[in-house]
């Protein structure tokens, strides 16, 4: 592979944009959701920054939830996630 040739993180949808789990997800286990936005081009961290483009909040979400209303970053319904994974948002 080239200098300038994008690996597959590098492309996709979602490249580019950090997302944070939180809760439990009803239709899929925090591994099947890391896999599907690492797919996407997207990537996956443990705790919430200014840096963090969404949080994907499912049931009983933690603190992490707290962090993403403190400092304003984007927080994402199980729905509004699988829909934009499914590339319709």
């Amino acid at each position: 592979m080239s200098v300038t040739e994008a690996t597959p993180r590098e492309r996709g949808p979602l490249a580019g944009r950090t997302f944070v789990l939180t809760g439990t997800l009803a239709a899929m286990t925090r591994d099947e959701a890391t896999e599907r936005i690492e797919a996407l081009g997207g990537r996956v961290s443990d705790t919430v920054s200014r840096h963090t483009d969404a949080v994907v909040v499912g049931e009983a979400p933690g603190h992490k939830l707290d962090d993403a209303r403190r400092l304003g970053v984007r927080t994402l319904a199980p729905a509004e996630f699988e829909a934009l994974l499914a590339g319709t948002r």
